[in-house]
């Protein structure tokens, strides 16, 4: 099997974040570029995931490397190789550690024989151990590269295994993930984790740290599109009915002009009308992220005219290498969605958006998000939700749940609402409801939202907390008690 896979990195100027941040919080910007490429000058960032393509980690690796690299910085991104029984098993420690996963006796032997082929007696680990030298710094992410914090350490590097997933209150299963890997991850000089109840026991808590994820204002994701921009796009796309008059266009991570040629996989009744009022959620096909719950939720309970419909958008099926149980998830949201009455599933559409070009793809999801009057994300577990981050920069009102990192992005009321418990129906479509029948509140939300964003969520703000980390512990040692 391959090893690591180099995954190029784009540089971008950092510079552009002039027209988004605050004066004071840009200067700070442009001082961190001073500092860190002086203090880094020599030395290799190296980041490592499990795949290069969807998912949160990748929304947030791309935007960070590339504005590392136009702030002088060499950082460098690769990919794991791994067999589909391996992301398979990846995908149920993923699921423990959400609490999901009803085997509370722990992984057996023969599935650590497995992640420890792929990872610690592998090409995976001899490719890191001859890339990465003395002076250079590692940081891997997330369960499926944890194997390899003691290949990292044995090139004298300095070694970073970050978490992005957790639970709040850790239940049996969340242990039994934790029992699994904390022997791989003791060695690593900080871990990073999206929130601090998330942290671990049996960690050497003076090597924790917090960093919350961040979004790129300025990625095909996340650009402000006009209304008839959004409109072309969806249109182009398919998701939406009508020829396009224009070009449905964007602009890529390097500058240049894109623009959006392939359509999405709908599963539909009728078209969906460029006037019809929207309700959308976006999210990898997840039980995690309970699309069915949404679609009950929004038949059910969503007390409205029928003017409004809800679109369920993820990847297209198989796209996401890391994630086989995908299609599995989409089979059973279809099967849900055909039992619904007619009158209701004429207004409920699911789309599968194409993976071929993923800054095309990232073009589709801006538009979808700022067409929509009411965005959610329901989720029943969730490390951060950069989706929610995403819609809210683009002033929506977002309806999602009090878990994980969510509630450190949404001021439940003022930001965003919050349902206090995922699994209630009722408090969804009641909190759906109340945004739809209030208009005006929906517009006042989302101009706050987009302010929490841009004080607190941009990517300048997570930059700069990793710049401090790497500084300390190349200098220094770990990192102080409650960082």
């Amino acid at each position: 099997m391959p090893g690591l896979v180099d995954v190029p990195v784009e540089a971008l100027d950092p510079h552009r974040f002039e027209s988004v941040l605050a004066p004071a919080d840009y200067e700070a910007l442009v001082d961190l570029i001073v500092r860190a490429a002086s203090a880094l000058r020599g030395r290799a960032i190296w980041n490592i995931n499990s795949t290069a393509r969807g998912g949160g980690v990748v929304e947030l690796l791309r935007p960070q490397l590339g504005y590392s690299r136009g702030a002088g910085i060499d950082a460098r991104w690769a990919v794991i190789s791994a067999s589909p029984k391996f992301f398979a098993f990846t995908k149920r420690v993923h699921d423990q550690l959400h609490g999901l996963d009803e085997d509370e006796g722990g992984l057996t032997e023969d599935e650590r024989l497995l992640y420890e082929r792929t990872l610690c007696e592998s090409d995976n680990a001899a490719d890191l151990i001859s890339m990465a030298c003395p002076q250079d710094v590692v940081i891997l992410h997330d369960p499926q590269t944890a194997g390899l914090v003691s290949a990292a350490r044995r090139t004298g590097a300095t070694v970073i295994w970050r978490c992005h997933v957790g639970m709040d209150h850790p239940s049996g299963p969340v242990r039994a993930a934790w029992d699994f890997l904390r022997p791989y991850v003791l060695e690593a000089d900080a871990y990073i984790f999206s929130r601090a109840k998330f942290s671990w026991e049996g960690l050497d808590p003076e090597k924790i740290v917090v960093i919350h994820p961040s979004i790129d204002a300025f990625s095909p994701k996340n650009q402000d599109q006009t209304p008839e921009q959004s409109r072309t796009i969806l249109a182009r796309a398919g998701i939406i009915a009508g020829e396009a008059s224009e070009p449905g266009t964007f602009v890529r991570f390097d500058g240049s002009p894109g623009r959006v040629d392939r359509r999405a996989e709908m599963v539909q009744d009728v078209p969906l009308q460029p006037d019809d009022r929207l309700v959308m959620q976006i999210s990898r096909w997840d039980n995690l992220k309970d699309p069915i719950g949404v679609m009950r939720g929004f038949a059910e309970h969503v007390d409205v005219d029928g003017s409004v419909h809800l679109v369920l958008a993820g990847p297209a099926a198989g796209s996401v290498t890391d994630d086989p149980a995908g299609a599995g998830v989409l089979a059973n949201v279809l099967q849900a969605r055909q039992a619904l009455p007619d009158d209701v599933r004429a207004r409920v559409h699911l789309a599968s958006l194409p993976m071929d070009d993923d800054e095309e793809n990232a073009a589709i999801v801006n538009a979808l998000q700022s067409h929509s009057e009411v965005v959610t994300q329901k989720s029943l577990a969730e490390g951060f939700g950069l989706t929610v981050a995403e819609a809210m920069w683009k002033a929506r009102p977002v309806v999602a749940s009090r878990i994980g990192g969510i509630q450190d992005q949404i001021v439940d009321g003022e930001s965003g609402l919050l349902i206090s418990d995922p699994h209630d129906l009722v408090e969804f479509g009641a909190a759906v409801s109340w945004l739809l029948r209030n208009p005006d509140a929906g517009r006042r939300i989302g101009a706050a939202a987009r302010a929490r964003v841009s004080g607190h969520f941009l990517g300048p703000h997570n930059l700069g907390r990793y710049f401090e980390l790497i500084h300390r512990l190349i200098s220094t040692g770990p990192p102080a008690p409650g960082e």
